[in-house]
C-alpha cells in the first residue's frame, strides 16, 4: 500500500512531487529546503538558520507520516559549500543527538532557489 503525505507544517511542493510517500513500513521523504511553511517563503540567515530551518520541516513531514526524528534511518545532506560542512553538522547533530542515522553529505553544484543545504530521509514508521 502507498499513501502520498501532504501536512500544512511544512512547505509545499514547488513541483510534481510529494512532500513523502509512505510504502511498506517506511516513509520516504523528498527533500527539505529552508522555506517557512506559512509563507512558502526562503527564510533569511546563514547556514545554521537554514539548516534548522529544514529539520523542523522534515520533524513536520516525520510527524504527518507517522515517524519521528528517532525513526531516521537515512539522511542525504545536499550543501551549496562544503565549507559549510561543520557549521550544518552543528545544527544537525542537535536533531539526531542519540543513535545518528547514516547519512551521506555531498556538495551540489546548485540546489533549489540557490538555497544553502537540501536534506532528505528515509524513516521506518
Amino acid at each position: 500500500m502507498r499513501k502520498t503525505i501532504s501536512t500544512e507544517n511544512a512547505p509545499k511542493a514547488i513541483g510534481p512531487y510529494s512532500q513523502a510517500v509512505v510504502c511498506n513500513g517506511m516513509a520516504f521523504l523528498s527533500g527539505q529546503i529552508p522555506l517557512d511553511p506559512r509563507t512558502n517563503q526562503l527564510i533569511d540567515g546563514d547556514i545554521a538558520a537554514q539548516t534548522e530551518r529544514v529539520l523542523e520541516n522534515i520533524k513536520a513531514v516525520l510527524e504527518a507520516s507517522g515517524a519521528s526524528l528517532d525513526s531516521v534511518v537515512k539522511t542525504t545532506v545536499f550543501l551549496q559549500d562544503m565549507g559549510d560542512f561543520a557549521k550544518m553538522n552543528e545544527v544537525y547533530g542537535r536533531y539526531f543527538a542519540v543513535d545518528p542515522p547514516a547519512r551521506s553529505t555531498v556538495q551540489a553544484a546548485r540546489l533549489p532557489r540557490d538555497v544553502k543545504v537540501e536534506i532528505d530521509c528515509i524513516a521506518g514508521i
